[in-house]
């Protein structure tokens, strides 16, 4: 970067070059020291403010004059793409995330005490089961594997559509239809098509439960709503749509760059496998170190001062979630991966009303991943350079398309 791209006058480019898929961008740590609150062009052509340290967006996400309501006009995006998606998927903003405070509280208390620690403690044994399952699979076909398709994404997703009551025989239409909104060369047609098959897909399956509801989680949330009334049908789809696809799609991609994490430190996995008691402080440094999400995007409802800045009503802002991971000030050490940290003061699952509502069932799912791969494959290991691995590098989310493996 040079000198005159620090000029507070003249936007840096969004989104930053990144010295690898597997790290946040070069620019952070000097944005961070030099100009944390920096304006940058988006893709899309809007200006918004880029804030890089730790302590700064934990206090703007947690701040109730940034909006996350994706419908408005001037809300920043990171595609030309998103302004059409947004469209295919707006029951999902209007069913929780992309709501603002106080019309959010209603619909998280609505859903939130199906994700405690109670709760989600109750699933460890199925979900043991569905881990077990495709390892086995991945044994008796072995060796050899795609880590990323033959366990990371069949997870998730299988959890998640038990967990909502998702018939078994439309688990695959689900599992196609979120691929192509997350491959790089699928087109905005292509796109818009797959949303619109899901929100079709989740419509009927809310019909067919709202007229008889199950003992699941869609089923118990439609019972609730009887007695509430906070969701119509169309928000009742939205939320089901949202919890889906979230479910998946965003811990399949830990999964998959957790190994990858672990499988270039071999010190690391012997760390593990001589203690196994470390996976759970281990989890949280691979969810520090490699966010799903490197930026979470707001817009300014009033004027904020912060950091010797003034964000404006109006104004577009980019929370970066990879640069503050990587702040120093936060995080003693904080480019070294390090198993034993277990620092959860982590924003890679966001922070204020709009944390993560499925963080316990993700980490579950994590732990018992990593638990079960370091006990059964002890010899895992990459069968490609990392370099070699097709990394989502032009997505709004981090993760790898492949991830082949052998033992």
């Amino acid at each position: 970067m040079s000198e005159a791209a620090l000029d507070a006058r003249q936007p840096l480019t969004f989104p930053l070059e990144r010295r690898s898929p597997l790290e946040p961008a070069g620019a952070y740590h000097r944005l961070r020291a030099e100009q944390p609150i920096s304006r940058v062009s988006l893709p899309t052509g809007q200006l918004a403010w880029l804030v890089t340290r730790h302590a700064d967006v934990r206090a703007l996400l947690a701040d109730n004059r940034l909006s996350s309501d994706r419908t408005h006009p001037d809300f920043p995006l990171r595609a030309p793409v998103e302004q059409q998606l947004r469209k295919g998927f707006g029951d999902i903003g209007k069913a929780l995330i992309g709501l603002d405070l106080p019309e959010h509280s209603a619909p998280r208390r609505m859903v939130v005490n199906e994700f405690t620690v109670r709760r989600i403690n109750e699933l460890r044994p199925r979900i043991q089961e569905i881990v077990d399952e495709r390892v086995d699979a991945m044994l008796a076909a072995g060796p050899g594997a795609d880590l990323a398709t033959d366990l990371a994404m069949q997870v998730p997703a299988n959890v998640i559509s038990e967990l909502l009551g998702v018939p078994l025989d439309k688990r695959d239409f689900f599992q196609e239809r979120t691929q192509v909104l997350a491959r790089p060369n699928s087109t905005p047609e292509q796109q818009l098509d797959a949303a619109d098959e899901l929100r079709v897909f989740m419509d009927e399956l809310v019909t067919l439960k709202e007229r008889q509801p199950s003992e699941d989680l869609l089923g118990r949330l439609i019972t609730r709503n009887r007695e509430t009334g906070v969701f119509d049908h169309e928000l009742l789809v939205g939320m089901a749509q949202l919890l889906l696809i979230a479910g998946h799609e965003t811990t399949s991609n830990m999964i998959a760059l957790g190994a990858i994490g672990l499988l270039l430190r071999p010190e690391a996995v012997a760390a593990l496998q001589a203690e196994p008691s470390l996976v759970v402080s281990s989890i949280e440094e691979m969810l520090r170190y490699y966010p799903i999400f490197d930026v979470m995007a707001r817009l300014a409802r009033a004027d904020i001062e912060i950091g010797g800045v003034t964000i404006r009503a109006g104004d577009g802002v980019m929370l970066s979630l990879g640069s503050s991971n990587r702040d120093e000030a936060g995080f003693a050490d904080a480019d070294t991966f390090d198993v034993r940290r277990g620092n959860r003061h982590h924003v890679s699952f966001g922070y204020g009303i709009h944390q993560c509502l499925g963080q316990n069932l993700a980490r579950m799912e994590l732990e018992i991943v990593f638990s079960t791969l370091l006990r059964r494959i002890p010899t895992l290991r990459l069968a490609v350079d990392v370099e070699d691995l097709p990394f989502r590098v032009a997505a709004s989310i981090n993760g790898v398309y492949h991830l082949p493996v052998t033992w």
